[in-house]
């Protein structure tokens, strides 16, 4: 029987709404899990009449969804935004607060077992500034609330495969942030994550935080040598097949990405631009670590297109499947207990 997986409806100003119509409505969906949108069930009903749509699944309370089978596609309503005050493509401090309403009654119904993964749909991270809540996205929010003590975001696709050892923080604040620990559980988790994918023991490649990796300590700070070769050095004495620090410029060319399974980057972009780049429209966010499986869409809010339905529901529909496929495994592989294939 198809697993129930929660959908966070995400910003209610944004293109959330409409995919999780498509996702409620969607064949393709239900082949994989029984959907449960939760959000404020007000909001998709005004969306799916502005679109001409349906919303054919039933609306139900946090309570009763806890109660019921979970056999069918439902929304959970999750209420509090207040619709007089909101307009489709203007996300703000009401539509941030509800948003995060959303993420934090899914993680609940997923800490208690009432489904057995939570998929996302977008924030906006200036809404939720505004909304006073303290954490820039849903990895931060995610590992917070589970109390996970070790976690990653990685970007996941058949093309390419990135862990993160910092994200949402500036530039200037990403080198106090590396250290050889920190690097080390970055591995770490992407090589437990890869084999869980993957089913065979990964190859995970590591990049420099400076152009050429330091080129020896002419860029930067040592980064390379002081923080991340060490790091790399405890992961391979551990038995895990690893490599670097390699060239950021370097570490995503065709021969390299065939080679490995997977890059841990030092930062946002140096992963996010090439996966996006490779797999906009199937890329898939990962929170590595979690008591649970969660999964994201691979894109934002897009405010300018949103409740227009022009929104791809790609993302989400790749996303919901890689969820329902984590899922679905008992005894998640750790590397080292694979043969290679």
């Amino acid at each position: 029987m198809s697993k129930a997986i929660a959908i966070t409806m995400g910003d209610p100003a944004g293109v959330g709404p409409e995919i999780c119509l498509r996702a409620l409505d969607s064949p393709e969906v239900a082949a994989h899990c029984v959907p449960a949108v939760f959000g404020d069930a007000a909001v998709l009903r005004r969306c799916a009449v502005q679109l001409g749509w349906r919303l054919a699944a039933p609306v139900v309370s946090v309570g009763e969804f806890a109660s019921m089978d979970r056999r069918q596609a439902v929304v959970v309503d999750v209420p509090g935004l207040e619709l007089s005050a909101f307009r489709p493509g203007k996300a703000d401090a009401n539509t941030g607060a509800a948003g995060y309403a959303f993420v934090l009654a899914a993680i609940d119904a997923a800490v208690s077992g009432q489904v057995a993964a939570v998929v996302t749909a977008p924030l906006h991270k200036v809404a939720l500034r505004q909304a006073g809540v303290e954490w820039p996205g849903h990895t931060e929010m995610f590992a917070h609330r589970t109390g996970a003590k070790r976690w990653c975001m990685m970007q996941y696709s058949a093309e390419l495969a990135c862990a993160f050892v910092t994200t949402h923080v500036g530039y200037a604040e990403v080198p106090r942030l590396i250290t050889a620990r920190r690097v080390l559980a970055v591995i770490r988790l992407a090589s437990e994550g890869m084999a869980r994918l993957r089913r065979r023991n990964p190859k995970i490649a590591v990049c420099g935080l400076n152009p050429h990796a330091g080129e020896g300590g002419l860029f930067g700070r040592g980064e390379e040598d002081r923080l991340i070769l060490p790091a790399v050095e405890a992961a391979q004495r551990e038995g895990l097949e690893v490599e670097g620090p390699l060239p950021p410029d370097t570490a995503f060319l065709p021969s390299r990405r065939k080679a490995v399974d997977a890059v841990v980057c030092m930062y946002h972009d140096q992963g996010h631009i090439p996966v996006k780049a490779l797999a906009f429209d199937s890329a898939v966010n990962i929170t590595l670590g979690l008591p649970m499986v969660r999964t994201s869409v691979d894109h934002g809010t897009a405010l300018d297109i949103a409740w227009q339905g022009k929104a791809s529901p790609s993302s989400l529909f790749h996303a919901l499947r890689l969820a329902g496929r984590l899922a679905g495994q008992t005894v998640p592989p750790k590397p080292g207990n694979l043969h290679q294939k």
